[in-house]
């Protein structure tokens, strides 16, 4: 007999889709999954034919709810110092693919943080996202403590974490905790629609300008914008530069070779 897997993966024109499927504990994140969702991850950044990431959460009801709570009860102090998900996520962050979070259903703790470890998150209207670790006597410790704050101010961020509370797709879009908020059915269209956007565009560039933004995003501006500067060096040294200014000046679309 086999074993169950938890991560079910598709390619479609591109388009790498990662699809949490353990349905039957709200896709919760355990140490099991947590591991596949790495060697999926290491496939797809090997994969020259994959531009675009999806991850998303089987069901309809859940992307992910958090961590496996038995599992975290058991662990000891020592054991936070390790990589584990907060790494897992850094290694998503640092991906040199684009990746999209597609939430429906619940996104809480370490499913949230999932969430805003990819580039760009889109969000249904049952999507329920939070940071309720509070609760369990623990706080977010996969990033969520740094990357909420960077995305929608520490203000909010701090009011989400302190009470816990949960907010839904439309609110979290009108924070800025997503890109885009759209009715269930459309989810799938728009995803497309967006990776389409995104696998138009330069693929060297695309990642030398996620490099700038998440290294210079906490240094000074000085600093920042010289490793701006030094990526821009590195694109004009290539191919697609050529081709993206020689289709734009003929009035073509541009046809730029899977790096």
């Amino acid at each position: 007999m086999e074993p169950v897997s938890y991560v079910d993966v598709e390619i479609q024109q591109g388009i790498y889709f990662l699809t949490l499927n353990r349905i039957e504990a709200r896709n919760a994140l355990d140490a099991k999954m947590l591991a596949e969702i790495e060697g999926a991850l290491d496939e797809a950044e090997k994969n020259q034919d994959v531009k675009v990431i999806v991850v998303q959460g089987a069901g309809g009801k859940s992307f992910a709810a958090g961590a496996d709570i038995k599992q975290l009860q058991a662990r000891k102090p020592l054991e936070a110092l390790v990589p584990g998900m907060q790494g897992l996520y850094k290694k998503i962050e640092n991906c040199s693919k684009v990746t999209i979070a597609a939430v429906e259903g619940y996104a809480l703790g370490g499913g949230c943080e999932l969430a805003l470890a990819c580039d760009i998150r889109i969000a249904t209207k049952n999507a329920k996202f939070g940071l309720p670790e509070l609760n369990l006597g623990i706080i977010p410790g996969a990033g969520g403590t740094q990357r909420l704050s960077r995305i929608i101010g520490k203000g909010r961020a701090l009011d989400m974490i302190l009470t816990g509370k949960i907010i839904d797709g439309e609110e979290a879009e009108r924070i800025g905790l997503v890109s885009y908020y759209v009715e269930r059915d459309k989810l799938k269209e728009k995803i497309e629609e967006v990776a389409s956007q995104v696998m138009r565009k330069g693929p060297v560039a695309i990642q030398l300008a996620k490099h700038a933004v998440h290294k210079g995003y906490d240094l000074d501006m000085e600093t920042a914008l010289w490793i701006e500067k030094l990526s821009q060096a590195v694109a004009f040294g290539t191919e697609d530069k050529q081709e993206g200014t020689t289709a734009f000046i003929e009035k073509r679309q541009a046809e730029f070779q899977n790096k």
